[in-house]
Parts: C-alpha cells; structure tokens; sequence
C-alpha cells in the first residue's frame, strides 16, 4: 500500500522526536521481548493520522510510499539508567539502535516514507528475513544504525557461526594425552592462525580509503565455551560457539573448508550465514545523503564497518540502493557508556527528511 505524502507528511516538533526517543530507551525491548516498544511505534504512527500495524514476527509497519526507513527495536542485554543530562541521553539502546529508530519514525512522518521497526537484529535478524520474504522491493532503503550525523556506512561484513563440539574416552589426568578440552582450545588456536586476523581489529568503522584494514579480514570470535567431565563420567567434553566475519571476496563455504581442516577431531556444526555487502557510492540514494549532509554543514564521510547489520539482507535481496544511516557513535554500541547527543539526534533527522524529500521526484 503507497500513501501520498499529501495525506501522511506532518511536521514533527523537537520536543516530540525528543519524547519518542526518550519513551522507547526508557521501555526495554532485548531481543524477544520488543512488545512493549512496538507497541509505542505503532501508537506514535497512528496519532499522526499513518496505519500501522505489528506483523506475524513483532515487527512494526507503517505503510507509505516507495523510500523505505527501517532499524531495529531490539537491543542487548544491560541496563543502563535512562537520564538526559545537559543534552545527552543515557541509556541501553540510545545508540543502537533506538536513536536511528526513532530518528527514521519522525523522519518518515514528516515526508510519507514507509517505515518498518524490525526485530531480532540483535540475535537472528528474524524480522528482517521475515520482511524480505513479502515486502514489495522498495526503490530506495535507509537501515537505521549509527553512523554519526554526518556520515554514511555503504559496507559491512557477513556473518557465519557455527559450534565445534568434541568427546574423547577420559583418562587419568595424569596422563599426557589430550582431553576434550585440550583438542577445543587447539582447533580455536589453529583456526585463528589460519585466518591470522589484523591485530588492530578493535574498531568498528572505518573510512573508505583504508588499505588492508580488518574490513578485508576473517576474523574468528569465540563468544562461548563448555567443558568438563561428562555426565557418565567415562568422556570429556567441550564444545566452542564461535563467529567469523566475512568481508567482501571470501564466502561462508571457503570460512567453513578451512575451519574444517584444521580438525584433528570433533566437528563443526554451521548455521545459515549473511554474505558481505559494499554499496556504490555513485547511487542516487548515496549521493541524496552527502548533499543532505552538506545542507546540515557537515563534510561527510563514507564508512565501511566491520560488524554485520540487516543491511546485508536488504542488499542481497532486493536490487535497489541501500545505505546504513543514523546518529550515534558506533564504539558505544552495547557498552555501559551508551549515551546519545540530542543535538546529533536532530540533525539525523533533519538529514533524513530531505533525503526523503530530494528522492521523491525518483519515485
């Protein structure tokens, strides 16, 4: 359903972005339970005259015209007492990615673009898969995570996880050879030599002309590991959930041949993985930002990043423009220090609004 902007543009006051942004940090919504916050976004559509609804999944959708706006509602787990003082927001999810959330709700009720509050980016990114299986290609799409005002993040890293899980007879501790445990830290160590990740790869974000950066690295992170003595007593076993990032030029299947090389027992169960994505700078929708931004005297910047975000899903389904934008500082994400300037937060959308408006005529 497209509805025209005649019938759905209303002007958005400071103070009212301001309340929405406060209202959905201070209602927590970790992944799986984002109810309550779909719930404020669909209200705040409908009480500026836009329908909306919440979907099969949680997500939030408010129907418009071809530009679709779209970040997540969920955060991570963490509290974080919700205060604003001297003009900045403290909070789980002020950065992500509440701010682009709410800063692509006012934005799309001031020019009639269609906004989508998707769920579970956070863990399985079932909101956005659920989107791209009914949704009708959009012309232009904006994901919402931080960026800063005054840049634009074209590329991003794919995601693969998988969990290698061994169990060998157990023996006396005494003795030399290897227990499960042993054989799960050998495999991680072999796995992280083989892919030998840049040792600078604590970053997030990085500018477009870097040469041999961590963007162009696998890099193997375990976020999981058990061990110990079976329940039988006669086995040990282990098991390591780990992640790879994909940059652009290597494939999940070339991540998982290697990975499986370096065994010299136990195995490695995959899960469905996200390809990398590198958007054109030359797109229309790229070139809407950085004149947009420019509006805003800023100077902006084109980021690559090296996390994963729906983006990828958008870009590998659809074949329209997509770009990553929002407020925020992207070193914040899930860290106790979350917090947001407000006055970074008006300027994203005052950006998104003529975004959306300068596209309109490419509809």
């Amino acid at each position: 359903m497209t509805l025209s902007k005649a019938m759905t543009a209303t002007k958005i006051a400071k103070l009212e972005a301001h309340d929405l942004l406060v209202e959905l940090v201070e209602t927590p919504s970790v992944s799986g339970n984002e109810g309550a916050c779909a719930e404020l976004l669909t209200s705040f559509f409908e009480e500026h005259g836009r329908e909306a609804w919440i979907d099969d999944v949680g997500n939030v959708r408010a129907p418009g015209n071809e530009i679709l706006l779209t970040s997540h509602i969920d955060t991570v787990p963490g509290k974080i007492p919700v205060e604003v003082d001297d003009g900045v927001l403290w909070g789980r999810g002020s950065v992500d990615a509440k701010g682009p959330l709410a800063a692509m709700a006012a934005a799309a009720v001031e020019t009639g673009a269609s906004f989508v509050g998707v769920v579970g980016e956070e863990t399985d990114s079932r909101g956005a898969r659920r989107l791209v299986e009914d949704y009708s290609e959009p012309k232009f799409v904006v994901n919402g995570e931080p960026s800063g005002w005054d840049a634009v993040t074209l590329g991003y890293r794919g995601f693969l996880s998988g969990t290698y899980s061994v169990s060998v007879e157990s023996i006396h501790t005494s003795r030399p050879e290897p227990n499960a445990i042993q054989h799960a830290v050998s495999w991680l160590s072999a796995v992280e030599s083989a892919f030998e990740p840049n040792a600078d790869s604590t970053g997030t974000a990085g500018s477009m002309d870097e040469s041999g950066s961590v963007f162009e690295s696998v890099t193997a992170k375990p976020v999981s590991f058990d061990g110990g003595l079976a329940a039988d007593g006669l086995a040990t076993e282990a098991e390591i959930e780990v992640q790879f990032r994909i940059p652009p030029g290597t494939t999940a299947d070339e991540i998982c041949e290697i990975a499986e090389t370096e065994l010299d027992s136990g195995e490695v169960s995959w899960n469905d993985s996200i390809p990398s994505t590198m958007a054109s700078p030359r797109t229309e929708l790229a070139r809407a930002f950085r004149v947009a931004i420019r509006g805003e005297d800023g100077d902006p910047s084109l980021l690559r990043k090296t996390g994963t975000s729906d983006a990828n899903i958008y870009a590998e389904a659809w074949d329209c423009p997509v770009v990553t934008y929002g407020p925020g500082d992207s070193s914040l994400d899930h860290t106790p220090e979350e917090h947001l300037e407000l006055a970074e937060f008006d300027q994203s959308v005052a950006v998104l609004s003529t975004v959306c408006e300068s596209l309109e005529g490419k509809l």
